[in-house]
């Protein structure tokens, strides 16, 4: 029987792209795009973030932190002891794989061969193979990861301030995971987990290039069976309160100026998938308002001496958690945190004119637009909207259609009763340990 797809398609735009679900239960996005390069990228809805968890049917299972990133790694060995990876440099393509707190990707951009890079893909990503000596072997190889990432001030400020944030929500613990937690990693784990997460069902393909629908899935035809069963999949999270756990945290390590990051938590509740879109867009609008290069307070800050560099601000909106960052460097951490502080507790006094947020807008939108220009940003657009639930070109519409009395509303209200955390790590002889 053939498969049912879907056309969706942004005529504004002149943009279109495809769906169908595989009967395997694999959900698949086809994006035809005229480019030199291919992008493809084979997704789970499985992070860090999942790990108290149970099928339908079954009692809760609660596992080590650092189970995700370890099967990322792990999928890559084959049983004959060969590393997929391998297997993509002669047809010239170009493999990687990454987890994050809600997603493992496994990705590969190509000029040609597509057709049998995908089949590579599909192939290992879809045959696991874990034994005692190889998840051992592991364990020695992430440790040593771990201890690199421990070693990176970037990384540690990071993970210090959503310590401070955040009480018990897993998304305070690295990714992957600690030397302790990896530990007592085993295959059965593995496989519950693998078993779990990885059904088909669960899953998104994305492919990107020029490429047609029936050409894709005619590969995914040919490597994937077309009946797999499926279960529920229930995740549990540690119910979070408004507070922040610590109000500040302060390390020393090996960096030339003082890093801060600072930022609140976002407890709010959201109806559906587009209202979460719809949040993070206003979030990211107030951001620019204030911290883009172009701002005045940003100008007037870098004018005093406060910043030597630009202050990254970002706002992560999860399924189960939202999170606001601020990060920078600075000779006097303390003080550009107080003076910003003051500015967004008391923001009702410091809102743009309609002008400045029409061109936040529209600074907006027009990057918005250029993303489509890119096989690998629309693969990851894809992906993220397969995870979050939200149609691809609602993003441009959300943006298209919020108003200046709707953001100076957000803006007024998003840091009322919210407590800020700030992390700084100053420069030491000695690196703490």
């Amino acid at each position: 029987m053939a498969n049912c797809i879907e056309c969706f398609e942004n005529l504004s735009l002149g943009e279109k792209y495809y769906k169908t679900v595989h009967p395997s239960g694999l959900t698949v996005f086809v994006y035809p795009k005229k480019l030199s390069t291919a992008y493809v990228m084979f997704s789970t809805r499985y992070g860090s973030l999942q790990k108290s968890f149970r099928l339908e049917g079954e009692e809760f299972c609660t596992v080590p932190d650092g189970v995700a990133h370890f099967l990322e790694h792990k999928l890559f060995e084959e049983e004959d002891g060969s590393d997929a990876f391998a297997k993509f440099a002669p047809l010239g393509a170009s493999a990687n794989a990454f987890t994050s707190h809600e997603v493992t990707s496994y990705l590969f951009s190509t000029t040609d061969h597509l057709d049998d890079a995908l089949t590579v893909l599909l192939d290992f990503v879809t045959h696991p193979y874990f034994t005692e000596e190889n998840v051992q072997k592991e364990q020695g190889i992430i440790g040593q990861e771990i201890g690199m990432c421990k070693d990176d001030p970037n990384n540690r400020l990071y993970y210090s301030l959503l310590e401070g944030l955040y009480h018990a929500h897993n998304v305070r613990t690295d990714i992957a995971g600690t030397v302790e937690t990896i530990s007592k990693i085993t295959p059965d784990i593995l496989y519950r987990c693998y078993n779990t997460f990885y059904q088909l069902s669960n899953m998104v393909l994305v492919v990107c290039g020029n490429v047609t629908p029936e050409d894709v899935m005619t590969v995914v035809d040919h490597v994937l069976p077309r009946d797999t069963s499926s279960s529920i999949i229930e995740c549990r999270y540690p119910q979070e309160e408004a507070s922040v756990a610590r109000p500040y945290t302060e390390l020393h390590m090996s960096v030339a100026t003082p890093l801060l990051a600072f930022g609140v938590k976002d407890i709010t509740v959201f109806d559906n998938a587009g209202d979460r879109l719809r949040h993070g867009i206003l979030a990211e609008m107030l951001g620019k308002c204030f911290f883009s290069r172009s701002s005045d307070f940003y100008n007037t800050l870098y004018d005093e001496g406060l910043v030597s560099k630009s202050m990254s601000y970002s706002f992560d909106v999860l399924n189960s958690c939202a999170y606001l960052m601020i990060s920078a460097e600075s000779e006097n951490p303390k003080e550009l945190f107080e003076r910003t502080k003051s500015l967004l507790q008391n923001i009702s006094e410091n809102l743009p004119a309609e002008e400045d947020f029409l061109r936040i807008k529209r600074v907006m939108y027009a990057n918005h637009i250029r993303s489509f220009d890119s096989t690998e940003s629309i693969a990851f657009a894809l992906t993220d909207s397969f995870i979050s639930g939200c149609e691809l070109f609602s993003a441009g519409e959300i943006i298209a259609s919020i108003t200046y009395e709707e953001f100076i509303h957000f803006a007024s209200t998003f840091f009322v009763g919210k407590e800020f955390s700030l992390s700084v790590i100053y420069p030491s002889l000695k690196e703490e340990t």
